[in-house]
C-alpha cells in the first residue's frame, strides 16, 4: 500500500511535468509563421564571366549560425554572336543569344539560353521559381565586319514566380 502511494506521488507529478513539456513545444512549433517569400522584380547587368547574388530570393541555412541566409546565382556564361556583320555578305541573318547559369543554394547548379532572335528562342524562362528575362542588351546594333567582338553588356529581370500576391475574399 505505501508502495502504492510512493508511485503515485513520484509518477503522477512527472507525468504532468512530461506532458506539460511536450505541450510547451507543441505550442511554440505551432506558433512559428510559415515563411511566404514577397513578390520582387529586380533587374542586373552582367557582363560575360560577371554574376550577380539573386539577395530577395535568399533562403536560411541550417547551420549552427542562427540567421544564415543563402541565395542563389545567377552568372552570364556566354554571348554567342553570329549576326551577319555589317557590311558583311551572308547567307543567312544569324542571331544573338545568351547562355546563362543558375546556382542554387544547395549548389546545384542549372543551364539556360535567352535569345530575341534565335530560332526557337525565349525572351524568358522560369527555373526553381524565378523568372528570367532579357532586359537589354548594349550594345545592341551589329558590329562592323572588322570590328573586334563587343563586350556585351546584358539586363536580365528575375522576378519570383512562387510569390503571388494573396486575394482577400470578397
Amino acid at each position: 500500500m505505501k508502495r502504492s502511494i510512493l508511485r503515485q506521488l513520484i509518477v503522477l507529478p512527472l507525468l504532468t511535468f512530461v506532458m506539460a513539456a511536450l505541450y510547451a513545444c507543441g505550442s511554440a512549433a505551432g506558433n512559428r509563421a510559415a515563411v511566404v517569400p514577397q513578390p520582387f522584380a529586380t533587374t542586373y547587368v552582367l557582363t560575360r564571366g560577371a554574376s550577380a547574388l539573386i539577395t530577395p530570393a535568399a533562403q536560411p541555412v541550417a547551420s549552427d549560425k542562427p540567421g544564415t541566409l543563402v541565395a542563389p546565382v545567377v552568372r552570364l556564361d556566354r554571348v554567342n554572336d553570329s549576326r551577319c556583320r555589317q557590311g558583311a555578305v551572308c547567307v543567312w541573318a544569324g542571331y544573338i543569344s545568351y547562355s546563362f547559369s543558375l546556382t542554387r543554394p544547395d549548389g546545384v547548379t542549372s543551364s539556360f539560353v535567352l535569345s530575341d532572335s534565335m530560332p526557337n528562342g525565349a525572351t524568358s524562362v522560369t527555373q526553381d521559381g524565378l523568372t528570367f528575362t532579357l532586359a537589354g542588351v548594349e550594345p545592341q546594333g551589329v558590329p562592323s565586319r572588322n570590328d573586334i567582338v563587343p563586350d556585351y553588356r546584358v539586363g536580365i529581370r528575375v522576378s519570383n514566380t512562387a510569390a503571388t500576391p494573396q486575394r482577400k475574399p470578397a
